[in-house]
């Protein structure tokens, strides 16, 4: 049976103890570190939860109370609206809920490195499966006729899912990916548009992660992504750029500025400058104006005992959108002119920068 009244969280990365959440009595909610992650962890959160034995309390009201990057972990858009159905069909309201208590609500498949006790979720193995058959059930739903699903079903695949299209968390061949479908605004074949914009960035010299199209007999295919944030069954810290500076992608308030400085002050190779610029370049040539705060995002190299830029993703085409959500130097409609000038502000290689316009420019044309 489920308790919708959590006041306690306990936070933890691959089965070790992060920290804790708790709700107190004015209803803020306070985060500590466990003091063995202090000796042995690392900063979550860099800016806004440096390693320290303080009590942080966010006094955000973009995230309910919690932070940035214990936001990044809860679902929203196609994710959101499961849990809303699966709960209102249990006589629940969403809204009513503590943030305390969604971060409960995640299961195995939900995103990044942290997971949250006690698990009100059961969790499912979603091995291969027919894709078809999940596209129709999901169809139902965005249809608005559930009732007529197999929402368990749908809501076990997706349930913790980012991002505004539905999407299916599944296992193959022992690795975990995450294959995407239509929404109720897409073409049928938006699968495989997104996969010819993956190769694409790919052939500008891109860090695009392992992708491929499932085929099908209802569309030309369905895209799928295999999950960066997962090694061998092994879960990967993350935090979006939205999260590191505690703001909402859902507010267009970002320049490509922050994402360079970001990278400057957390990342272990500065050649990740260089990442970055590829993929504003490409976003700006190709026509990708849905690159928001949280289409960016850092993963914690255990290795390398830091942050490092991660994959490529949510890669295509937005002709329907008038301006980029991230500005360059204040600029939404920017130009060749903007790409250079920003590449002066950050000390890149003009020469290089350069080469990287008008190769892009070459393999878009």
């Amino acid at each position: 049976m489920m308790n919708f009244e959590i006041t306690r969280v306990i936070v933890k990365y691959n089965d070790i103890i992060v920290g804790y959440l708790q709700e107190l009595e004015n209803k803020k909610i306070a985060f500590q570190y466990e003091n063995e992650w202090l000796e042995k962890g690392f900063s979550i959160s860099p800016f806004f939860l440096p390693l320290s034995d303080r009590i942080y309390i966010s006094n955000s009201t973009l995230f309910n109370g919690i932070y940035g990057v214990f936001n990044d972990s809860l679902p929203d858009g196609w994710g959101e609206l499961l849990v809303r159905r699966m709960l209102a069909n249990k006589g629940v309201n969403f809204d009513k809920l503590s943030p305390l208590t969604r971060l409960t609500l995640i299961s195995k498949n939900g995103l990044g490195g942290l997971s949250y006790e006690p698990s009100q979720t059961l969790s499912k193995s979603n091995q291969y499966n027919d894709f078809d058959i999940l596209a129709k059930e999901i169809e139902k739903v965005l249809d608005d006729t559930e009732s007529k699903s197999d929402l368990d079903k749908v809501f076990a695949y997706g349930g913790s899912s980012g991002g505004a299209r539905p999407k299916a968390h599944i296992k193959l061949n022992g690795e975990e990916w995450i294959v995407k479908f239509p929404s109720s605004t897409d073409s049928k074949n938006i699968g495989e548009l997104e996969y010819k914009a993956n190769e694409l960035a790919s052939q500008c010299g891109i860090n695009v992660n392992e992708h491929k199209l499932f085929k099908s007999n209802i569309c030309t295919g369905f895209f799928g992504a295999k999950r960066f944030d997962r090694d061998n069954g092994k879960r990967i810290h993350m935090i979006s750029l939205s999260a590191i500076l505690e703001t909402t992608h859902r507010i267009p308030n970002l320049d490509y500025m922050y994402l360079f400085q970001v990278i400057q002050r957390i990342c272990v190779d500065k050649s990740d400058l260089y990442e970055a610029y590829k993929r504003m370049c490409f976003n700006v040539l190709y026509g990708n104006k849905d690159d928001h705060g949280k289409n960016f995002s850092f993963l914690f190299d255990e290795k390398l005992k830091g942050y490092k830029i991660s994959p490529a993703y949510d890669l295509t085409q937005t002709k329907y959108k008038m301006e980029h959500e991230m500005t360059i130097l204040g600029n939404g409609k920017p130009t060749d002119k903007d790409l250079l000038n920003i590449a002066k502000e950050i000390n890149l290689s003009i020469t290089e920068c350069e080469k990287i316009i008008l190769d892009i420019k070459q393999k878009i044309a």
